[in-house]
């Protein structure tokens, strides 16, 4: 299962270094989506970040917020995101899972789940999206992002890169390809589109938008009410 694969084999330091290791048009698209999250945040806000990893992310959010919490399911990753963000960082850190999420309903203002989470954790995404919309307050905001089809050729490169590296398996070409990266170890990283978005959000009565951002990201975007 792929979320089992990222909690055993892309979790803690080896996570980090996939993303220490991508190219600049990865970092690219990498800052995009801070920068477009970090747009939807107030100074009064309480942000949470599903499948924060270790915290690269979180501690950019938290600079700008007025709390940040991160939740992942890997131990390792929970550990090095303490020590990323530094004692003295308003970031806080919980193992859970993000489709049986143990806050009260209503508690933050915003919902993150980027780099493509949606599709990682590898769990129902209508509970996740649910999950996520319970616990965001009326006027809050939820993010999800995959990624965009125009970003493939960036993406595979990267994944190619993350193989030769040995953190992932070696890619399988013949099976590779419309999206989906295959690994010869059974990995298997896929997206979701804008329709697939939309198919999602057809229970959801709430206000969304599909967006692209800088070529590389596919954001959903949910307004509680």
């Amino acid at each position: 299962m792929i979320g089992d694969y990222y909690s055993s084999k892309l979790s803690g330091r080896r996570l980090r270094l996939c993303y220490e290791i991508a190219p600049p048009r990865v970092q690219r698209y990498l800052e995009a989506e801070i920068a477009f999250v970090l747009e939807r945040i107030r100074p009064s806000s309480l942000v949470l970040e599903l499948g924060c990893g270790y915290g690269r992310v979180l501690d950019r959010l938290a600079a700008s917020a007025r709390g940040a919490v991160g939740i992942d399911t890997s131990r390792d990753s929970l550990l090095m995101a303490r020590e990323y963000v530094g004692p003295r960082s308003s970031c806080r850190f919980a193992q859970m899972n993000a489709a049986a999420l143990g806050f009260r309903d209503g508690c933050f203002d915003l919902v993150a789940c980027v780099q493509n989470g949606i599709s990682a954790f590898n769990i129902d995404k209508r509970t996740l999206i649910q999950e996520a919309v319970r616990v965001t307050r009326p006027g809050g905001r939820v993010l999800f992002s995959s990624y965009s089809e125009r970003f493939w050729p960036h993406r595979l490169a990267w994944f190619r890169i993350q193989a030769e590296y040995g953190l992932i398996g070696p890619i399988d070409d013949e099976a590779t390809g419309d999206g989906v990266i295959v690994c010869e170890d059974g990995f298997q990283a896929t997206t979701v589109g804008p329709d697939e978005f939309t198919s999602l959000l057809a229970a959801y009565p709430l206000p969304a938008q599909i967006s692209e951002v800088d070529g590389s990201s596919l954001f959903c975007e949910i307004a509680v009410v």
